[in-house]
């Protein structure tokens, strides 16, 4: 992995939390390095009134200072080259220069989080969903890319479903329309003595629980809820 330095201007911290006011920008700034070390960058930080040896130390960063003075400050240099100067860079930008678009095999790290939600759709998991969703909107990606993930996924998901319906209906003799529901207000009937046998099967679904066994709801949402995190 690369290794990130940030060469701040003179202040008594670099969280942003400090002081009479908390500056927006600083924070976020050190939420994103955060976030960066987690992936395993090796991020390094200096502040000009704290360690001024690590500005006299860095040819780069000296010969800034000597040209354009404070006005410099903050420099981003990864793995020894200059890649922001006076602003602080957005989590993309940090991630493109330490990560490149090679990060987990080939997928960068948006799409990463977009077949991550498409898979979540596909499993019905939540918390998944806003897990993974959250990294994607910190990444950057429009709520209109998620949403054709989700479509997408959500057609790959129920093309199984719509075959498995005709199948039903094809060996019920009865149209796959029928088995999908009736009206509001209608009885909820199956087409025929055969239908019905079936759709009541005496050891329940997948050979489960049986029709002397009461199956609890509350349970099975509890459990399709992890406590907390994607998949828990």
């Amino acid at each position: 992995m690369a290794t990130v330095e940030v060469f701040d201007p003179p202040m008594c911290c670099s969280t942003g939390v400090c002081g009479p006011s908390v500056d927006p920008a600083l924070a976020t700034f050190a939420a994103d390095l955060g976030w960066l070390a987690e992936q395993g960058v090796l991020v390094e930080r200096h502040n000009l009134s704290q360690e001024p040896k690590a500005f006299a130390d860095s040819d780069l960063v000296r010969g800034l200072l000597a040209e354009h003075g404070e006005k410099a400050l903050p420099a981003v240099v990864v793995d020894g080259a200059l890649r922001s100067s006076g602003r602080y860079p957005s989590r993309a930008e940090l991630t493109a220069w330490a990560m490149g678009d090679g990060l987990r095999g080939g997928l960068d790290l948006a799409v990463a989080e977009l077949v991550a939600i498409g898979a979540a759709v596909g499993a019905n998991c939540e918390p998944c969903f806003k897990y993974h969703y959250d990294q994607a909107r910190r990444l950057g990606v429009a709520a209109a890319t998620m949403a054709e993930a989700v479509r997408v996924a959500q057609a790959v998901k129920d093309t199984p479903a719509r075959s498995i319906l005709e199948l039903a209906a094809k060996l019920l003799g009865t149209e796959a329309s029928v088995l999908r529901g009736v009206a509001p207000g209608e009885a909820a009937e199956p087409a025929s003595g055969v239908a019905r046998q079936a759709a009541e099967p005496a050891g329940g679904c997948c050979g489960g629980a049986s029709e002397d066994v009461e199956v609890s709801l509350v349970g099975v949402t509890a459990a399709a809820e992890p406590a907390s995190g994607c998949c828990g």
